[in-house]
């Protein structure tokens, strides 16, 4: 009988992290927590705190993920079947967001500077520019200087292969119509709409397509790129139709062919002809450059020279920049758009009343793709599958994703804000003299704590400390619940020193 040798016992061993972060999962503490040194200005004390990573994704942090699945089912369930119009109070602004705007405040007088003294000011702007989007992006709504930019826009008439919708004049009310059953008993109905992409191919049960050669593997890439934008399409025509200011709260499910899947939770009812009606008239135009010549590739590819911006290598031309390309666009007369996006034939429209298991598994679908990312979906012991993944991955690799995207100098064309690979807010924060760090107004000062600061422990002794602060509490919790039911005091001193 053969023995084990040493190294393969010591492989079967479980690895102690492993098992601190099982035990941290456990409790619902975060994995991956956030190291911050906060300073109180009032008694000068320091110290370090675990801030939670945050993570929406179960593949990256379950117990952050597990949070926020949770509050999103609460907010859906409160705010689905109101029958009063909401109240609406702004959160207040975070450390973060203050900071934002104040690194923006610096970046503004900066530029009034440079501009007074006559120099150039593109990299700046295009900067700020970054900045603005990133406000946006932690939660502010409006600009920051409380006025609109250049918008571009382009002519509202619909196409002529798009139907017409019906259009009710608009009410000042965010809540749905009621209805009166034949008992007199008075009901006010919302909707569950699930909304698809069109076909791209046969596909077979796994998602994988039966013939992958005749698949449109590039409408589907495109398709998925602008999704949101046709998403935010159908809720806009949704309002006209309806008439009042429709609310709605949606996830997103990849389906097993990777196509993006709509599902809404929808407060109001509307017949199911007109759900459908909507979402046949519905699209989004994608005014872009045009992506049906590469220009460069492989080791010829555009070369940055500062104060120009991108050049042809082999002529030293300067490439078109975003605006220019959409000028050129805006003055042919004949110009179509990239692309086109339409939902498919299928949808699904089920009325819903508040207070029903039908409402509770709705809500329960809903949130269950929240913590999900589109590789969930994949099996990674189906070849087929895997194969259709890497064939669509492909298919997305070199299209441009946004105004921004670096694809594309590709087609001939200098991104939106272009700039040699640089980190644009460690630019600016660089030129401004400060330090990259976030600054509170308030008590207290926090600041992000460096990889290997030496002032740090290790990761598993922070999940154990942890650890045991969620066992402090989870035992000071049952406490408190066993004094409210009257146990004698020799078990509430028992658990008291459990607690402790």
């Amino acid at each position: 009988m053969d023995r084990a040798t040493p190294r393969a016992v010591r492989m079967a061993q479980p690895l102690a992290r492993e098992v601190v972060e099982e035990i941290a999962k456990q409790y619902g503490v975060c994995i991956r927590p956030i190291a911050l040194r906060r300073l109180d200005t009032y008694t000068g004390k320091v110290e370090t705190i675990d801030v939670p990573c945050g993570a929406t994704l179960e593949s990256k942090c379950p117990p952050c993920a597990k949070r926020k699945r949770q509050l999103r089912m609460a907010q859906c369930r409160e705010g689905w079947h109101l029958d009063h119009e909401p109240v609406n109070t702004p959160d207040e602004a975070d450390h973060y967001q203050r900071y934002l705007v104040e690194l923006r405040a610096d970046a503004q007088a900066w530029r009034d500077e440079m501009e007074k003294a006559g120099e150039d000011t593109t990299d700046l702007d295009a900067a700020i520019g970054d900045l603005d989007d990133e406000i946006t992006r932690a939660g502010m709504r409006g600009n920051v200087l409380g006025r609109t930019t250049g918008k571009r826009s382009r002519s509202t008439r619909r196409r002529q292969d798009a139907l017409d919708l019906p259009k009710r004049t608009m009410n000042a009310t965010t809540l749905g119509r009621t209805f009166t059953g034949s008992n007199g008993k008075t009901f006010r109905p919302s909707m569950f709409i699930t909304l698809t992409l069109p076909s791209y191919g046969r596909v077979r049960k796994n998602g994988a397509p039966v013939d992958p050669s005749t698949y449109d593997y590039a409408r589907a890439a495109r398709d998925a790129l602008h999704f949101s934008k046709l998403a935010d399409r159908f809720v806009q025509n949704l309002r006209r139709v309806a008439g009042f200011d429709v609310q709605y709260f949606a996830s997103v499910e990849p389906q097993k062919r990777l196509a993006p899947h709509l599902h809404m939770a929808v407060r109001g009812h509307l017949p199911r002809a007109e759900i459908k009606q909507i979402a046949a008239a519905t699209y989004h135009q994608v005014w872009w450059p045009s992506v049906d010549m590469v220009k460069f590739e492989g080791d010829h590819l555009p070369v940055w020279e500062n104060g120009v911006g991108y050049l042809d290598p082999a002529t030293g031309e300067v490439l078109p920049t975003w605006d220019e390309a959409l000028d050129q666009l805006d003055q042919d007369d004949d110009a179509e758009p990239l692309h086109v996006l339409t939902f498919g034939p299928q949808l699904d429209v089920q009325g819903v009343l508040a207070g029903t298991t039908d409402a509770d598994t709705c809500i329960r679908y809903l949130s269950k793709y929240l913590t999900k990312s589109i590789g969930d979906a994949i099996d990674p012991d189906d070849s087929a599958q895997r194969e259709h993944a890497e064939r669509l991955g492909n298919a997305l690799r070199y299209e441009p994703c946004s105004p921004t995207c670096p694809n594309w100098l590709r087609y001939g064309v200098q991104p939106k804000g272009a700039k040699v690979l640089f980190d644009r807010r460690t630019w600016v924060l660089e030129a401004l003299g400060l330090p990259d760090e976030p600054i509170d107004p308030h008590r207290y000062v926090w600041r992000p704590v460096k990889p290997g600061d030496p002032g740090i422990d290790p990761i598993g002794v922070r999940l154990l400390r942890s650890v045991h602060e969620r066992q402090r509490w989870r035992n000071h919790l049952r406490g408190l619940e066993a004094r409210a039911a009257g146990l004698p005091d020799e078990e509430l001193s028992a658990i008291s020193e459990e607690a402790a």
